[in-house]
C-alpha cells in the first residue's frame, strides 16, 4: 500500500511539473501573438496611409516631369 501511494505522489508530482511547464509555454505564445497582433496593426496602419496617398496622386492633373 505504502508502494502505491508513492508511486500516486511520484506521478502527481511530475505532472504538477509537466502542467507548470505547458502554462509557462502557453502565456509566452499568447504574449507572443498580443506583439504580432499589435505589428499587423501598424503595418495595415501604414498600408492605408500609403494607400490613401497613392490614391491623392492623380496623373491627369499633375504634369509629367521634365525629363519626359
Amino acid at each position: 500500500m505504502d508502494d502505491l501511494i508513492k508511486k500516486l505522489e511520484e506521478q502527481i508530482t511530475f505532472l504538477q511539473h509537466e502542467i507548470s511547464q505547458m502554462s509557462e509555454e502557453l502565456y509566452s505564445q499568447q504574449k507572443e501573438i498580443e506583439n504580432q497582433k499589435k505589428e499587423i496593426l501598424q503595418i495595415k496602419s501604414k498600408i492605408i496611409s500609403l494607400e490613401e496617398n497613392t490614391n491623392k496622386y492623380d496623373s491627369k492633373n499633375d504634369p509629367l516631369p521634365p525629363h519626359y
